[in-house]
């Protein structure tokens, strides 16, 4: 499979700290990756410096071949490399119309969109990711599942290539995480690459190729998920002695 995205000995600091220290690794076009590990591990740091938030100390960040280290943020988005974030700021004032219009107009390289396009791209995202029938709705009375939902749409009404999902499932039920899953499945399906960094382990044997394992801002491994997932290492580093002892019952 060619890589479409390369990360080799990438670095940031804080402070003399090594948030993330010398990771490399590669996605294919078309894989959906996992990025998991405990808490400070270096995945939203990871995901800031891929997405041109934060300069690298150290290494390179590869896009089809071609280095994006130290590109702003809005110019590694016109490569056509969409995010999300943790915290959820959608426009208050707009409707969920109007927010999931903003990433059409501001998307990749491949031309902005006229105001009317941008809207009928907003159309086709909200059925994609279940808030069609909410198209009218003011952001503000949309539930935090929905808002959720609401940041994946803008993002991928910005035409990625490759999409990187922090946290989309974070303090969602079982039921809502199940219809996440079926909505990172539906972006897939339509030919974006996912990277995304959960701690739902359900989510990512359920829809991952592979797992990547941060720890203290390394890879400690990656794999496949069920391998990955076994593995003694980070069992102790990252799942605990209570998923260990369910994997053994």
């Amino acid at each position: 499979m060619t890589a479409q995205l390369e990360l080799k000995g990438v670095t940031k600091r804080f402070g003399g700290v090594a948030a993330v220290d010398g990771v490399s690794f590669e996605v294919g076009k078309g894989e959906i990756v996992g990025i998991i590990g405990p808490n400070g591990a270096g995945k939203t740091t990871l995901l800031n410096c891929i997405s041109g938030v934060y300069h690298l100390d150290g290494g390179d960040i590869r896009w089809d071949g071609t280095s994006i280290a130290g590109m702003a943020p809005h110019r590694v988005a016109k490569l056509g490399i969409g995010r999300t974030f943790q915290i959820v700021k959608p426009f208050g004032s707009m409707t969920v119309r109007e927010n999931a219009a903003i990433g059409a107009l501001f998307g990749n390289g491949e031309g902005r969109s006229a105001v009317k396009q941008a809207f009928e791209k907003a159309d086709q995202v909200l059925e994609l990711v279940g808030l069609k029938a909410k198209a009218r709705h003011q952001v503000t009375s949309l539930t935090i599942p929905d808002r959720k939902r609401l940041e994946v749409a803008r993002a991928v009404a910005a035409r990625p290539h490759l999409l990187l999902l922090d946290e989309v499932m974070a303090g969602l039920n079982n039921v809502e995480i199940d219809e996440a899953l079926e909505m990172v499945r539906a972006v897939h399906a339509t030919g974006v690459t996912v990277l995304l960094i959960e701690h739902v382990m359900r989510v990512i044997v359920g829809v991952c190729r592979r797992a990547i394992v941060l720890n203290f801002g390394q890879v400690l491994m990656q794999g496949e998920p069920e391998v990955v997932l076994r593995d003694e290492r980070v069992i102790e580093a990252y799942l605990g002695e209570r998923y260990a002892k369910r994997l053994k019952s």
